[in-house]
């Protein structure tokens, strides 16, 4: 029985903290059948033969990175965040490969924001204070996650609080309060490598999907349905 080629990634922000952490576990995990075809910046050209996109990077670096999976019919994943809302619109409209989009990718983070979503409906009529903090180089405040969260639970993001210190990973705590109690929810990620693992897993199952538009929730549902089996 012949082992299946593995599958050629190209890192696109391969600079930054999350492209390093995936190139690492990349080396670090033959197992999972994947392998650094290249790596890209920002207004870099590829020649590299690949089989996936995985973009970290930047609202302009993920556009590029998205034309040139299109170019090249390559399933393109990405967890860049303030992206501009015609891009949403076009990924969200694909049909020619598969693309996956999350402002967070772990699916701890995606669970906890149901969890949130849940207390929400349950705690009606407490107040909701929604706070996060992230390490000083974060650009974009508050986080794509914070945003999420608070769609979650119905809080305008405005309305987000947030800190950025030292090198934080991430940390989001929800807090709904009523005159008699007060109800905390917080998720505290401990080490960027749960991002990037999740997105290598991620892109293990992506690989093998139809074309189409993708979120936590189509693999958070695919996660579920393993387990039971």
């Amino acid at each position: 029985m012949t082992t299946p080629a593995a599958k050629k990634v190209l890192i696109n922000g391969a600079h930054g903290k999350m492209g390093r952490a995936l190139i690492r576990l990349i080396q670090e995990q033959p197992q999972l059948g994947l392998t650094v075809a290249a790596t890209r910046s920002a207004g870099e050209n590829v020649s590299a033969d690949f089989d996936i996109i995985i973009d970290f990077s930047t609202p302009q670096g993920a556009q590029e990175a998205f034309a040139l999976a299109k170019q090249h019919r390559k399933p393109f994943l990405t967890g860049t965040t303030n992206l501009p809302e015609m891009f949403l619109f076009q990924m969200q409209q694909e049909e020619k490969i598969p693309v996956f989009f999350a402002p967070n990718v772990s699916l701890s983070v995606y669970f906890f924001t149901e969890l949130a979503r849940y207390a929400a409906q349950m705690y009606k009529g407490y107040d909701v204070h929604l706070h996060e903090i992230h390490h000083v180089h974060k650009k974009d405040a508050p986080s794509g996650t914070a945003k999420k969260l608070a769609d979650a639970v119905n809080l305008p993001s405005q309305q987000v609080t947030y800190e950025r210190v030292g090198e934080t990973v991430g940390t989001h705590e929800v807090k709904f309060t009523s005159p008699l109690d007060e109800i905390t929810l917080t998720h505290c990620a401990l080490n960027r490598d749960l991002f990037a693992q999740s997105a290598l897993e991620i892109a293990i199952w992506l690989v093998t999907c139809p074309k189409g538009f993708y979120t936590m929730s189509d693999y958070a549902k695919f996660k579920l349905k393993e387990h039971k089996k």
